[in-house]
C-alpha cells in the first residue's frame, strides 16, 4: 500500500491524499460504507459501484467470522470473489463488535472468549487467531486486535485497557509476520490507538502506535457516546501525534457534521453504520438539513427526494411516494433511502476533497455545518 499526499489546507488540518492498494486507488478523505456480512445492506453491487461509487467498503470481521466462515470466504477465493467486488475492502477485526456485546464476553490478557448473538456457541478472539481469519477474508486493509473502551469509562480501567490493546498490537505484527497472504494481492495493516477520553492516555497511545510503524493508523474508541466536542479533542489530540505520510482512520464516525468538523482536524477516512441504519428508518441526510420521511407533511410533497440529484434516486422519485412507501413499510423505500444516504455521503466527501485542494476547505466547511444543522 502507497500513500501520497496531495494537499493540505491553510486554514484548518484537512488533507488530501491518495492511497494505492492492488485493488485500486482511494481518494481521500474517504467514507466506506459498511458492508457488514459481505453486503451493503439492501443495495446491490452495481448501485453500489455505478450510483454511490465509493473506492472502498468495509466487511466486519466478527460477522463474517460466525457466517458464512472463513473456510466459505477461502473456497470462494476471498470475500472479493465472494461478493463479487474487485475494488477495495477494509475489515475491522471484531474488537468493537466484541464491545457491544458487554453481556456475553469475557476479556482476560490471552482474548476475549465471547458467545454467538446467532446461536449461544462460544467462541475465542486472540490477537494470533484475528489476524488468522483476517487473512481468510482477504481485505486489503486489516485491523489490529484491541480492546474499545466504554463511554463513561473510569482512568483506570482505561488505562489497564489501552496497554492490553498496545501488547495485543505487538502479538497481532508478530503472528502476522509468520503467517502467509492467502491470496495474489497485498494486505495493509492498521493498528488503533486507544485512551477513551483522557488526553494522556490518548498521547501514549497514539506514540506507541506511531512508533510500531505500520503503512496507516487507526483511532478507535470513540463515537461510543461521548459528546461531539470530546471526540473532536481526542482526534485533535491524536492526529498531532500520527505520522503525516501515512493516512488516519477514525473508526465508526459519523454524522456528514461529525466528518466534515473530522477532517479539519486531519482525518482521511471515515465509515459508519448511520447512514445505512437511519435510512431504513427514514431518515435522510442532505446539503440542507436532514429530513425525516416518515413525517405527515411529505405526505403531498412531490417534489424530487433531493433536488441536488447526487443519486438517481432523488430525481427518480419524489417525497411523497417514499413517504408512501414506508408508511406501508414497502422494502423498496428501505433500499431508496439507502442509496440516497450513501451517495449522500460519498458526494459530502468528494467535495471536501475539491475544496482541499481548491484551497477554500474552511469556508466551505464552516456553510455546510451551518447548512445541515437543520431538521427540515
Amino acid at each position: 500500500m502507497k500513500f501520497q499526499l496531495n494537499a493540505q489546507d491553510a486554514q484548518s488540518k484537512a488533507r488530501a491524499g491518495k492511497i494505492t492498494t492492488d485493488h485500486g486507488v482511494i481518494e481521500t478523505p474517504i467514507f466506506m460504507p459498511v458492508g457488514t456480512v459481505a453486503t451493503v445492506k439492501g443495495v446491490h453491487q452495481r448501485e453500489l459501484k455505478q450510483d454511490i461509487n465509493p473506492d472502498i467498503i468495509l466487511g466486519n470481521t466478527y460477522h463474517l467470522y460466525l457466517r458464512p466462515q472463513t473456510d466459505i470466504i477461502e473456497k470462494a477465493g476471498g470475500l472479493h470473489k465472494f461478493m463479487n467486488w474487485d475494488r477495495n475492502i477494509l475489515t475491522d477485526s471484531g474488537g468493537y463488535q466484541v464491545y457491544s456485546l458487554s453481556a456475553n464476553r469475557k476479556i482476560k490478557e490471552e482474548g476475549v472468549k465471547f458467545k454467538s448473538h446467532i446461536d449461544g456457541s462460544y467462541h475465542t478472539f486472540t490477537p494470533e487467531n484475528v489476524m488468522e481469519i483476517q487473512r481468510s477474508i482477504g481485505a486489503d486493509i486489516i485491523m489490529a486486535f484491541d480492546e474499545c473502551t466504554p463511554y463513561p469509562c473510569d482512568y483506570n480501567y482505561a488505562k489497564r485497557s489501552m496497554h492490553m490493546t498496545h501488547r495485543w498490537l505487538d502479538r497481532c505484527i508478530a503472528h502476522l509476520e509468520k503467517t502467509p497472504l492467502k491470496y495474489d494481492y497485498s494486505q495493509a495493516f492498521f493498528p488503533i490507538v486507544q485512551g477513551s477520553t483522557y488526553k494522556d492516555l490518548r498521547l501514549q497511545s497514539a506514540e506507541y502506535i506511531a512508533n510500531s510503524g505500520a503503512v496507516g493508523n487507526a483511532i478507535g474508541g470513540l463515537s461510543v457516546g461521548e459528546p461531539a466536542e470530546e471526540m473532536y479533542a481526542m482526534t485533535d489530540i491524536v492526529c498531532g501525534v500520527l505520522p503525516e505520510d501515512k493516512p488516519r482512520y477514525l473508526m465508526g464516525v459519523g454524522t456528514p457534521i461529525n466528518i466534515l468538523e473530522n477532517i479539519a482536524l486531519g482525518v482521511d477516512m471515515f465509515d459508519c453504520v448511520m447512514p445505512t441504519r437511519n435510512a431504513r428508518n427514514g431518515m435522510l441526510f442532505t446539503a440542507h438539513g436532514t429530513i425525516n420521511i416518515k413525517n405527515k407533511k411529505w405526505e403531498d410533497d412531490f417534489s424530487p427526494i433531493d433536488e441536488m440529484g447526487i443519486t438517481f434516486v432523488d430525481t427518480e422519485y419524489s417525497k411523497a411516494y417514499l413517504r408512501h412507501l414506508f408508511s406501508v413499510n414497502e422494502l423498496l423505500g428501505k433500499q431508496i433511502a439507502t442509496i440516497h444516504n450513501l451517495g449522500f455521503y460519498l458526494w459530502l466527501v468528494r467535495e471536501a476533497r475539491k475544496h482541499i485542494l481548491a484551497g477554500d476547505f474552511r469556508t466551505w466547511k464552516d456553510t455546510m455545518v451551518k447548512q445541515m444543522d437543520k431538521r427540515l
